[in-house]
Formats: C-alpha cells, sequence, structure tokens
C-alpha cells in the first residue's frame, strides 16, 4: 500500500468529489470518509433540513466542528463539502493535516451535472440553466481564492484514480 495520510477533496457541489474519493479509496484501498454524511449521521436530519431549520452560520459552524473532530485513519480519502474550504481556518487545517486537491470544472459543466439534482439541493431549486450558470459563477468567483489553496487543481473532465495517484506522487 502506497502511504499518501489524508487527502482531502475540494470543490464545487456537483465537481464529484463524492464519486472520485469512492472510486479512489477503492482503488488505494484505503478508507472513504464522506463528511456531508459524517454531518447528518451526528445531526440526525439532511443537511438541507439543517440548513433550513438553523440556518448557515449554524451550519458553517457544525461543518467546521465535524471536519476537525472527526477520526481519521492513517490513509484516508475524505470528500467534502463544497462551502467548506471557504469558512474560518478550514482550508488551512486540511492542508496542514493531509493533502488538499481541487478537482476544478467550468460553471457551464457544473450546471450541466447539478440540474437533474436541482431538487435535492435548495439553492438551486427552481434555476433556469443560465440562472443556474449565474450562480455557480458567482460562487466560484468568492471560493476559488479558498479552492486554489489546495495542493493540486486538477481538471475535472476525465479525471480518474490513476491521474490523481500520479498527481500525488509528483508532491
Amino acid at each position: 500500500m502506497i502511504d499518501l495520510g489524508i487527502v482531502f477533496l475540494v470543490g464545487f457541489m456537483g465537481c464529484g468529489k463524492t464519486t472520485l474519493g469512492r472510486k479512489l479509496a477503492k482503488y488505494l484501498d484505503y478508507a472513504f470518509i464522506d463528511l456531508d454524511h459524517q454531518l447528518e449521521a451526528k445531526v440526525g436530519v439532511t443537511i438541507a433540513e439543517y440548513f433550513a431549520k438553523f440556518g448557515e452560520g449554524s451550519f458553517r459552524k457544525l461543518e467546521s466542528e465535524v471536519l476537525k473532530t472527526t477520526v481519521y485513519p492513517a490513509n484516508a480519502i475524505v470528500s467534502t463539502g463544497g462551502g467548506l474550504p471557504c469558512f474560518f481556518d478550514n482550508m488551512d487545517w486540511m492542508n496542514r493535516r493531509g493533502k488538499t486537491i481541487y478537482i476544478q470544472l467550468s460553471p457551464k459543466t457544473l450546471a450541466d451535472r447539478l440540474e437533474h439534482e436541482k431538487h435535492k439541493r435548495p439553492v438551486l431549486n427552481g434555476r433556469t440553466e443560465d440562472e443556474l450558470i449565474a450562480f455557480i459563477e458567482q460562487k466560484l468567483q468568492e471560493r476559488d481564492p479558498f479552492y486554489t489553496q489546495a495542493n493540486i487543481i486538477a481538471s475535472g473532465i476525465g479525471i480518474t484514480p490513476e491521474k490523481v495517484l500520479d498527481l500525488l506522487k509528483s508532491l
């Protein structure tokens, strides 16, 4: 087994963090941790329900707490929430404790991927395609300064566990 430690996957919703994370963990025989699922298990409701009931401020504090209190195995692939790197010192915390990979996609590609999931994501529900793209462009402009602090910036187009391993080996 290759010892890469903890690898945190960051990026906008719909970029493929969870899908790639599962594949990469299986490929490397590592543990896979989805922080969104950890959070939901802790509070007993979905993220959308928690967000609606308690608001973004409370959610972001809880999200940061889950990041920092989760017990990580020596080798793990961790999928993070899309906004997690952008609050408190979360990105710096992840960079100090592991390797970070920003899975980057264009707003149009993200919109295409998210179109069929809008009903699951209240912040996207009811938006037209143009409104969705504009929303993603605005959010990426806000979040890119955090995302680009990652150790590796990788295009999400055609990304595979093998490509990610090559990128990690180059660090």
